[in-house]
């Protein structure tokens, strides 16, 4: 077995490494320990904020950093901490929600606060996955801005995904960024921030350059971590505008699609 060519591999959670019961199956997992084992870190990257990443990364035994909350959090997950944390201007988000809605109508929203037990807020009309991940529901608009917020979530009620992600960002583009990071996904996040932030921070704490990464995603919010990454391999399930700007395009999360580029690397 030749040596593994990259130093750091960098893995998004949803639609990636997770398949779609939010569990990893165990090529998957072999798959990443070999890559590991041959010199390799293994660093997750995810719009989740740590509260709902934590349980899946302590599944994993995942002790190193991840990038959580869209590249807004690098946390240690050996040490439970929080090694930086970027929060959303509040005043400013209220003034770019106000814009879209001028120009899309009303919203339904959420919004993630910061901290390592910061709450997922969910207004009237937000569509959740039941069962999933916890959240608490709001009634009063005041307590979405009640403490600091790493993002909100936006949703309408009949715009897709992509034709608000559009509007968005036409509307309010100089002022925060609008990302679309899943089904029913869309987000307000500071300017400038993005995975390829978060990632490019972790990746200096572990001595890793950018030359030396390969990242695997499978939506738009992942472009700019693919922007930074030597190698991006996007999911067979990925969306159109990702794989578009891959340099490889693999199977799908539920057919082992990292394990797939993993093995053929190290047998190289």
């Amino acid at each position: 077995m030749s040596s593994f060519p990259y130093r750091l591999v960098a893995t998004d959670l949803d639609g990636t490494l997770l398949r779609a019961d939010e569990s990893i199956s165990d090529r998957t997992r072999d798959a990443l320990a070999a890559a590991t084992a041959a010199g390799a870190a293994h660093i997750v990257v995810t719009g989740r904020a740590v509260p709902w990443t934590r349980h899946i990364l302590d599944d994993l035994g995942y002790e190193g950093i991840a990038v959580c909350g869209q590249g807004a959090q690098v946390y240690h997950a050996g040490e439970h901490r929080l090694l930086t944390s970027l929060t959303l201007d509040r005043q400013l988000a209220g003034l770019a929600l106000s814009k879209i809605e001028a120009e899309v109508g009303p919203l339904a929203l959420a919004a993630s606060r910061d901290g390592l037990e910061g709450e997922v807020l969910m207004g009237p009309g937000y569509r959740v996955h039941e069962g999933r991940l916890p959240y608490l529901p709001y009634e009063d608009p005041a307590e979405l801005w009640a403490a600091p917020l790493t993002k909100l979530y936006l949703q309408h009620p009949t715009l897709t995904d992509d034709e608000l992600t559009l509007a968005a960002r036409q509307t309010v583009g100089g002022l925060v960024d609008i990302v679309m990071a899943g089904p029913g996904v869309v987000e307000i996040l500071p300017l400038g921030l993005s995975k390829a932030t978060g990632l490019s921070l972790a990746a200096r704490r572990l001595g890793v350059k950018a030359a030396e990464t390969i990242a695997f995603g499978d939506m738009p919010n992942d472009i700019p971590m693919f922007g930074w990454a030597a190698h991006g391999v996007a999911m067979g399930n990925a969306h159109a505008e990702l794989k578009a700007v891959a340099d490889e395009v693999t199977t799908s999360n539920e057919e082992d699609g990292i394990a797939v580029v993993l093995e053929n690397l190290l047998a190289a």
